[in-house]
Order: structure tokens, then sequence, then C-alpha cells
């Protein structure tokens, strides 16, 4: 599966299938989340919210590309990312982009 965030694929003709996503919601447990918390005070990355979100984009990306793949694409074009805070430590992450069938080459 080609992934790509330009509205294209050079060389390719497309045909576009519909919107895909893919989504989740993370957090993490207690312990690292009162670690973090601590990490607030004396500044600093926050290295286990940074691996989380990482963790969260990489699951709705798969989660997307499932999408696709039942409608048939060969790839998901214009694909662009958001998240939000969903409580404390937890956060929402959507993938999202148009899955297109390649049509031949231009």
């Amino acid at each position: 599966m080609i992934l790509v965030n330009t509205d294209y694929i050079s060389g390719k003709k497309l045909e576009m299938l519909g919107l895909v996503k893919g989504s989740t919601i993370q957090t993490k447990n207690v312990g690292k989340d009162i670690m973090q918390s601590f990490k607030n005070l004396v500044g600093g990355e926050l290295t286990a919210y940074n691996e989380m979100m990482n963790d969260a984009r990489a699951l709705a990306t798969k989660r997307m590309v499932v999408e696709a793949e039942q409608l048939g694409a060969d790839a998901v074009v214009n694909i662009r990312y958001a998240s939000s805070a969903i409580a404390a430590g937890a956060a929402e992450v959507i993938a999202y982009g148009t899955a297109v069938k390649f049509m031949g080459d231009e």
C-alpha cells in the first residue's frame, strides 16, 4: 500500500474510491503518568507521552490501511493526522485520506 500526503502519485492515473480513516485513543498507565507529571516540574521531553503518540499514530495508520484494503485500494493519498486530548494523559489520534486505485500510467 502506497501512502502519501500529496493528492497525486507521480506518473499514475487514479480512480478515487473514497475517504478512509483509522483512529485510536491511547493512555499511559498510572505509574508512567505520575512520573511524567514530575517531569513537568523540572522540564524536558515527556518521553512516555512521545512514545504513546508514536504508537497511536502507527495504530491509526494501520487501521486506515485496513479500511483502504477492504475497498480494493492500491494507495491512500492526501493523508492527514489529527489529535486531541480526551482526558488527562489520554489522546485520540485519527489518520485519514483518500483511497485510490491505479488506472494506469499517465
